[in-house]
């Protein structure tokens, strides 16, 4: 009996072209390389230009994972993006890029789970992929979080950066076997308990205003391994497999200290986690296409190899979500 799995078929980013290192946050806030790097293991990040927006971001990085995909975006039928930076507080951002696109079929809409957004979107694209109702989706994270960001507050300035992230899946008929390619499990989870410990201090319905955003940095860190690793065992055990059985560990990349400690805790090497922290910091929903853009454009990940995805963002939300490439 074969079964429908969502096929990875092409990966693409974008960064903007502006870096901003440690060094020149020197001189807007109290820090310093040193003390940013120890903490965080970030060197230096991208931030958007004027007029640059989530979704000029978000097609470009759609447009590279299409030309790695080698489709054209009329075979599209579903975009879902994961952001916390739209463009608009409506419409969605993804119709802004289903339009400059040229795709006039098929559906696109927002999900919005802060920097678990890619994961959260990834699963989502699957399971309408797998019940027959689309057959190939884009699900690109696109984040300009230098727009929300407090630039006097040094606890939070220093960690994000803006950037787009995508890939292109597809609908398969494979044999349902563990060595099939494709998304093998997700596992989704959140806690609105723990959702004022890092949050956005505006929005329509309260202020009327976009916000900064606001983060409780020890609570965090403190849920971050725990939550993070038992939903990678979670979704390992779903899918039949073990830790030293994947290939590449691909995070969100929010802290080297919390990968770090995820790894150790999985027992997994060093080698092979693929970290981007350093030249992107955290780009929420977008740092894990990123991360996938990189380790493949490098030739780390190849056809066939073990993937595994995870997330922790506001609200909080987590999750895994584990694909054969």
């Amino acid at each position: 009996m074969s079964n429908l799995r969502s096929v990875v078929r092409g990966v693409g980013g974008y960064l903007p072209d502006r870096i901003v290192t440690n060094a020149d946050l020197t001189e807007l806030v109290d820090t310093s390389d040193e003390w940013i790097a120890a903490r965080t293991g970030i060197r230096e990040r991208r931030i958007v230009a004027d007029g640059e927006l989530t979704s000029t971001m978000a097609i470009e990085a759609a447009k590279r994972a299409l030309a790695d995909a080698e489709l054209e975006a009329t075979d599209i039928d579903l975009i879902v993006l994961a952001t916390s930076t739209p463009d608009q507080t409506f419409p969605a951002t993804a119709v802004t890029i289903q339009a400059e696109l040229g795709i006039t079929d098929g559906a696109a809409f927002d999900v919005q789970a802060v920097c678990s957004g890619f994961v959260f979107a990834l699963a989502t694209a699957d399971n309408y992929l797998k019940s027959g109702q689309f057959k190939r989706a884009l699900v690109v994270g696109a984040e300009a979080f230098s727009r929300i960001l407090d630039w006097e507050d040094r606890s939070t300035c220093v960690l994000f950066g803006d950037g787009a992230g995508a890939l292109v899946i597809e609908a398969q008929k494979l044999n349902g076997a563990l060595t099939d390619r494709g998304i093998l499990a997700t596992t989704l989870r959140s806690d609105g308990r723990y959702r004022d410990k890092l949050y956005v201090d505006g929005g329509p319905s309260s202020t009327g205003t976009v916000g900064y955003l606001r983060m409780d940095g020890p609570e965090v860190f403190r849920h971050a391994v725990t939550k993070i690793s038992d939903v990678i065992l979670e979704t390992l055990q779903k899918a039949g497999y073990d830790p030293l059985d994947i290939d590449w560990f691909v995070p969100h990349q929010a802290n080297k200290r919390i990968l770090d400690g995820a790894a150790r805790k999985l027992g997994l090497p060093r080698e092979r986690v693929v970290m981007t922290v350093d030249k992107h910091a955290n780009t929420s929903a977008a740092s894990i296409p990123l991360a996938l853009m990189t380790a493949c454009a490098d030739g780390r990940i190849q056809k066939d190899h073990l993937v595994l995805l995870e997330a922790m963002g506001g609200g909080f939300t987590w999750g895994a979500l584990l694909i054969r490439w």
